[in-house]
Parts: C-alpha cells; structure tokens; sequence
C-alpha cells in the first residue's frame, strides 16, 4: 500500500497532472541476460530480484511516477506454455514482482500498477470463463499486494480486453487498459475509436496504446481512441507507451512482424531526442498518462520528463549529471563537441545508421492469422523439430 498521503493515479489524473510511465522490462532485462527471447516471462522477478529491483530504481531516478510490477505474462497458462520450464508458481512469481515494484516506489513520489496481458488461454478459443479465471489468479495476488492501481496491457483483441477490463474492475480498484494496435484497429478489425469505447463501457477509467509500434503511430492512434470516446459522450483519461524502435514499415501486427524482430532492431531505436519529440506530441494531443514499453531505456523516460520539466514542474534526478538537450557539452574538450551543445542542432540532425547498403525499410512478414488459427492453438510441449520445420518451410514461401 502506498504511504499516506500519496496521491492516486484518478486524484493526479482528474487534477491535470502528468503521469510519466517506466519503460520496457522484458527486453531490457533481455538484453541484461535476465529473460528469455521467445517466452518473454518474467521468472526473473523471483530468480533475480535485483536486477528487477535496479531496473526499477533507474526508471524512477529517470522520472516514472509508476513503477509497474514486473508481471507481464505472468498467467499460469503462459509460464506453461511450449515448454517453458520454471521453479516458480505464477503466484509466487507475482508477489516477488508486486513487493519489487513497492519498494522501489516507496522510495519515491510513484505508484505501483499491477499489470495483467493477452493470454494464451484465448488465442486458443477457451471461454471467457476460462480467460477470466486466468486474470483472477493473479489479481488475487495483487489485491493481497495491495497495488495502487490496475494495468491491461497488450490486448490485440479488444473482446479479451474487456473481459480483462471487467475481471479488473471487479477488485474496486482505478483501471487502465491498452490494446497493442494501430490506427488500423484490433485483429477483428475493430476501429481504435470503437475499441476504446467498449473498454470504457466495461470500465476502465484510463485507456490507450502500448507496445508494436513507434510514438508517432501510437499517438495518432490514441487520438482516434480520444475521438471514438467523446463522440459517445463518455468521458476517460489517455495513457501511451509504444516502443521506442521506428516502424513505419510495419502492418497491422506491428514490429513482431519485422524480419528484424527481435535481435536486430537496434538500428532502429529512437534517440533521446526523438523521445523529446514524442513527450511533446503526446502532451499536445491531450494525453497525460506518457511512458514507453519495449525498447525504452532509463535514459528514454529522462528525455520525456525533461521535455515535459516545466508542466511537472521539476526534473528528475538522473539529470542532475545530464542538463538539457546536451548542455553538458559546452564542457567538452574539443570545440566542434562543444558547437553541439544546442537544442537546434539535436532537432534538426537526421542520426546515420553507419550500415552499408542496408535498406531504409523491411518487408513485414506478416502471416495474416489471428484467434483460432490452427498456428496458433498453444500446447505445453516443446514445439517439435517436425513443427519447426513447417515453419520454417512455409517462412520460405
């Protein structure tokens, strides 16, 4: 429970304060050697507790409010699935993550959101009894916890959502929800403003975009979310938090299409600068609930909160070293360094990617399947080498 005092996410929201979100946790810890590719579970929130708990520490010294606990598919039926092998209950996993996420906030002016994701369960057609019993598991870890608020995140259906969104809403807790979608709309091809307007009705207090694209896509969709909103006469707060890779390639399945998804997208991540752009257009748009999901770095969330410094009011003390848009160089020992410590000069520069001959954009290679394709009914069993092989033989084509 957060001490006294602290004000909740609906008190700070309905007051017009901005919320800054953490970043992405199971591609930094990834990269850290934390995680593994592919599953993306996060066991490592009770095998490896303090690089959870430092990846925490360095999101709220960059300026997040909330710190979100490390439970991105974190349902039984994930942890189950296709073979992955862990020595920890979903249940167990959660409370490591829940008392993680506190104790870091704790030492600071954050939140903790507990968060639940898609599941296995629906992509494989069970009932909204089933998918709901998944999310009731682990919500009863984090009424136990005592989290300040409550996070659907990754919904690529909007049904599963608000079958999340109610099985949420049902703890009494304030309720956010984001799809991972584009301007396209969900899977079933549900247009974003149509989508934001069921989720609303099932009773979610803030709702928006994470994860599968970039800002600038994000953005444009979390207005159209905005737009479906008030033309039904309903009123919500707008969250955002994309990726921090540029993909203005992708189709409607967002980066997980890209060819380069996930080893390789490096030569596509923002800059801080960009960052700086995104916190900006995001404001603007009337969103006030602005973090980022894969990709994004502490040093990403310190860019959105020094560009958003004068609405908070303050900025964060991992910029106590840094000074805004680069100041800190005009103390560089060569001049051409120092001539750099402008924000015209980090606006205006378009970043190199130092890569020979490598093409501007990639070919998705979307598959064009969804919710009860045979591809995509799950099993517990490691996927065989006879199942790869048709994978890989029909990737061919």
């Amino acid at each position: 429970m957060a001490p006294a005092g602290k004000k909740g996410i609906l008190e700070r929201l309905d007051a017009g304060e901005l919320v800054i979100g953490d970043g992405g946790f199971v591609f930094a810890l990834e990269k850290r050697g934390y995680v593994k590719a592919g599953p993306w579970t996060p066991e490592a929130a009770a095998e490896n507790p303090e690089a959870v708990k430092q990846l925490h520490r360095e999101f709220l010294r960059a300026g997040s409010n909330v710190m979100q606990t490390f439970t991105f598919y974190a349902s039984d039926d994930k942890l189950e699935n296709r073979g992955h092998t862990q020595r920890f209950t979903g249940q167990q996993i959660n409370e490591f993550a829940c008392d993680l996420a506190r104790e870091v906030a704790n030492e600071g002016d954050a939140l903790v959101a507990g968060g639940v994701s898609q599941t296995p369960a629906y992509l494989s057609c069970k009932s909204e009894q089933d998918v709901k019993a998944i999310f009731k598991k682990q919500l009863d870890v984090f009424v136990k916890k005592d989290v300040d608020f409550l996070i659907a995140e990754y919904f690529e259906h909007v049904e599963e959502a608000e079958w999340a969104v109610q099985a949420l809403k049902a703890t009494g807790k304030p309720v956010a929800a984001t799809l991972c979608i584009g301007p396209e709309g969900d899977l079933n091809n549900i247009s974003p403003g149509d989508c934001a307007v069921k989720l609303v009705k099932a009773g979610a207090d803030i709702v928006g975009i994470n994860c599968h694209f970039d800002p600038e896509t994000c953005v444009k969709t979390v207005k159209m979310m905005k737009e479906g909103v008030e033309k039904a006469g309903l009123k919500a707060h707008y969250m955002c938090q994309p990726l921090a890779y540029h993909t203005p390639d992708c189709n409607r399945q967002g980066f997980i299409d890209l060819p380069e998804f996930p080893f390789a997208l490096e030569p596509r991540i923002l800059t801080r600068w960009d960052m700086q752009k995104y916190a900006r257009e995001a404001y603007n748009a009337g969103i006030r609930y602005i973090g980022g999901c894969c990709g994004f770095e502490p040093y990403h969330v310190r860019a959105l909160s020094e560009e958003l410094s004068a609405e908070r009011g303050f900025l964060p003390a991992g910029s106590d070293k840094h000074g805004s848009w680069g100041s800190g160089l005009e103390m560089h020992t060569k001049p051409w360094v120092r001539a750099r410590a402008r924000r015209d000069y980090w606006e205006q520069l378009k970043p190199a990617s130092g890569r020979p001959y490598c093409s501007s954009l990639s070919l998705p290679d979307g598959w064009g399947i969804t919710k009860g394709h045979a591809d995509l009914m799950q099993q517990k069993e490691a996927t065989s080498q006879e199942q790869l092989k048709a994978l890989f033989d029909k990737a061919k084509h």
